[in-house]
């Protein structure tokens, strides 16, 4: 593969794993004329990993438009450019839009490379519905800006994916369970592709128990995977409801389930999964 054409290249580094690098990415970061990095130091790491040598740019949050520019005329002058952030894929809660923007209306090609993306790679192995998914990022970092996100998605049906940080997890999951509810099924992955990777889940409130039962399961970057909402509910009557709640306090779910579905023509397995949901 010979680079021939001034093109920005979008390019996925690895999220812990230095092996999780494509042969193509390789051959990108060795032949374009500039990487534009997030953190030159950290990407720094990864190129003399694989003895690259390419020169660097900062191109981060705070100076990214101001590089659109400069980067323009690079690609001017016949040179590629390839975009990196610290891991993963760029632009996936990650700078880079404005510099991709700025490209793209200046004329010139952008093409995307596949590779390394912790929302994805946790999606995969989490066992949670992806049919359908919607990705959130990072939530607020005050309390009162997380509680009104995470109300706005209170009945969202799709599974919800969220980056989170070791400082904030139990916080985050503390308000999930309020605002979800404490049985809401969440799956949380850390350390993905390193040494300590953990993919664990449970009803919210438990979550929130095994979070703080050892601060090892506090550490790392996290993916947070929510299940969506589902009106559990759907084709019982209030009536029924409030029967299996009742009999629920006096005796066992199986028999209550029982005992209502023969009172109200309904099925068993309905009303015993509906308990079993809403944690009767």
């Amino acid at each position: 593969m010979e680079l021939s054409e001034a093109k920005l290249y979008i390019v996925p580094t690895p999220i812990g794993n230095l092996s999780d690098i494509t042969l193509r990415a390789l051959t990108v970061l060795e032949q374009v004329e500039t990487i534009c990095a997030e953190d030159t130091r950290h990407t720094g790491k990864l190129l003399s990993h694989y003895n690259i040598k390419t020169r660097m740019l900062s191109v981060h949050d705070h100076n990214e438009r101001q590089r659109v520019d400069t980067l323009v005329a690079k690609l001017a002058q016949g040179h590629s450019i390839a975009l990196v952030s610290d891991a993963g894929t760029p632009l996936i809660s990650d700078p880079g839009y404005h510099l991709v923007n700025g490209i793209r209306a200046a004329g010139y090609e952008v093409v995307p490379l596949p590779g390394a993306c912790a929302a994805i790679t946790a999606l995969s192995a989490a066992g949670v519905a992806t049919d359908r998914f919607c990705f959130e990022g990072f939530l607020g970092a005050k309390s009162a800006g997380r509680r009104a996100q995470l109300t706005a998605l209170q009945e969202e049906p799709r599974t919800m994916v969220f980056y989170e940080s070791p400082r904030r997890i139990c916080d985050t999951i503390s308000e999930m369970s309020d605002i979800f509810g404490e049985s809401r099924h969440i799956v949380i992955a850390r350390e993905l592709t390193k040494t300590f990777e953990t993919i664990h889940g449970a009803p919210a409130a438990q979550l929130l128990e095994w979070l703080n039962s050892d601060d090892n399961n506090r550490r790392g970057e996290m993916v947070v995977m929510v299940a969506g909402y589902k009106k559990l509910d759907e084709g019982l009557s209030p009536q029924v409801i409030d029967a299996l709640k009742l009999l629920t306090t006096e005796l066992p779910l199986k028999k209550a389930a029982a005992l209502v579905a023969k009172l109200y023509d309904e099925k068993k397995n309905a009303l015993y999964k509906y308990g079993l949901e809403i944690g009767l």
